[in-house]
């Protein structure tokens, strides 16, 4: 049974014991009676869910169940057989609950759109049931849940959750990008510094959750320079229709478990995505106030101008725009397919001087 509408509405659904409803946001969902399990969280009767606009979310019902549905705009909702949890999802937290080391970390990794969120959401209530303390280490800066996008953070939590874009931000690594492809060496370094941190917090396991970036030789060698610095006890990868991938065979003889992707997994658009990070954005920016600093009042550290990373390479393009044009520019910084330039105030160039410019690169 499919159930669509467009707008406003307010919906009364019954639905009867194994079997799922999947909702799509924007919506927002009241157990009136029954039981269900969302993401390896049981909730009872009173029970209230937000599905947020661009996610998806399965209530497993574990007893009949009436629901309150208010749907937003396009939000959808389905009612399937069974569950749409994955049988290996089970054997995955029974992995990694019997790793005796503390803090016991796995790592995530997956295509885009592969169910790694859902699937770090399952075991972090699942380990919470189990009356431990787990970290959640976000490092998607696309698509970051647990802190703003552009970077990568974590958070403690001692609490069941149903999206990790609830938690309560502990700590964050600003990267400057929506893709680690153009930052690796500042991603990997966000992340082992957050792993440092959250280690000090003493909790008995952490889950380092990635970005999609898998594909390719780029990528598959960032992911195993980011496992060799994390160096986790366990790696889940989340396959989709039984494909291999060059990653895992990179991954040598560390421990890995293999586990599916939910059949029901919805692929998110382009606009879509763009949406949940301005969500993000809302939520760190809500109230904020704006303010203009004078840039003599601000001391650069470490070569950075804001998100802008400077390297040997800079330096020498700096040196040839001097030559070049006459002055030396207070920051450069060349990306893969953009050239930054930082002057004084006053001076700005000239449409001659731009050309000059491009034909030297």
């Amino acid at each position: 049974m499919v159930i669509s509408f467009q707008g406003g509405r307010q919906v009364n659904i019954k639905v009867e014991s194994n079997k799922t409803l999947i909702v799509d946001g924007p919506a927002s969902v009241s157990v009136v009676s029954g039981k269900v399990e969302i993401f390896g969280l049981v909730i009872n009767r009173a029970g209230k869910v937000v599905v947020r606009d661009g996610k998806r979310m399965p209530f497993k019902v574990l007893e009949t169940t009436t629901f309150d549905i208010s749907l937003g705009e396009n939000a959808c909702v389905e009612e399937v057989q069974g569950s749409t949890i994955p049988p290996s999802w089970e054997r995955a937290h029974e992995n990694l609950s019997s790793l005796q080391s503390r803090p016991a970390i796995a790592m995530v990794l997956g295509a885009v759109d592969s169910g790694k969120t859902s699937f770090c959401t399952y075991l972090v209530n699942k380990l919470l049931a189990g009356n431990h303390k787990v970290a959640i280490i976000d490092g998607d800066v696309g698509q970051a849940d647990v802190g703003p996008p552009c970077t990568v953070a974590y958070a403690i939590t001692s609490k069941p959750i149903t999206d990790l874009f609830n938690l309560t931000l502990e700590n964050a690594f600003f990267v400057g990008v929506t893709s680690p492809s153009k930052a690796v060496e500042k991603t990997i370094q966000g992340l082992t510094i957050l792993k440092d941190e959250a280690i000090k917090k003493n909790p008995d396991f952490i889950i380092v959750n990635t970005d999609g970036w898998v594909d390719g030789e780029d990528a598959v060698k960032y992911k195993a320079q980011l496992v060799e610095k994390i160096n986790p006890d366990i790696i889940f990868f989340m396959q989709q229709n039984n494909q291999s991938t060059p990653l895992l065979n990179e991954l040598g003889n560390r421990r890995t478990m293999v586990v599916e992707s939910p059949a029901a997994i919805k692929q998110r658009s382009r606009e879509k995505r763009r949406s949940l990070r301005e969500l993000g954005y809302l939520k760190y920016l809500r109230n904020a106030k704006v303010q203009s600093i004078p840039i003599g009042w601000v001391k650069i550290e470490n070569g950075e101008y804001m998100f802008i990373s400077r390297n040997p390479a800079d330096i020498k393009l700096e040196e040839n725009l001097q030559r070049l044009i006459g002055v030396m520019p207070l920051h450069v910084s060349e990306l893969k397919d953009k050239l930054y330039l930082v002057f004084g105030k006053g001076r700005q160039l000239t449409s001659e001087e731009i050309v000059k410019i491009e034909k030297s690169l």
